[in-house]
């Protein structure tokens, strides 16, 4: 399994946005064939870091996943009004 932590620092200004993307990102995500988890986190001491958990059954399902019209949609929507730094963890 493959779990990805995903973090996103944010600007007060657009954080409802990024929020709001982000959402939608886990709520298509989660329909992908080999997703075990999808979901997004707020920090509790820290107001501009928000976090997408996922954990996917494969590397061939994480490729599938990083090529569906929500992910190369959402991902630069996020991107163009945040930071977003990856971590990675195969198990």
């Amino acid at each position: 399994m493959i779990r990805l932590n995903v973090f996103i620092q944010v600007e007060d200004k657009n954080r409802t946005a990024v929020l709001d993307i982000a959402k939608r990102l886990v709520s298509a995500s989660l329909e992908d064939e080999g997703c075990i988890a999808y979901d997004i986190f707020e920090s509790s001491t820290r107001k501009n870091v928000l976090m997408i958990c996922e954990t996917w059954k494969d590397e061939a399902s994480l490729a599938a996943h990083s090529a569906k019209p929500h992910f190369t949609t959402l991902v630069p929507e996020i991107e163009s009004l945040a930071t977003m730094k990856i971590e990675q963890f195969i198990f």
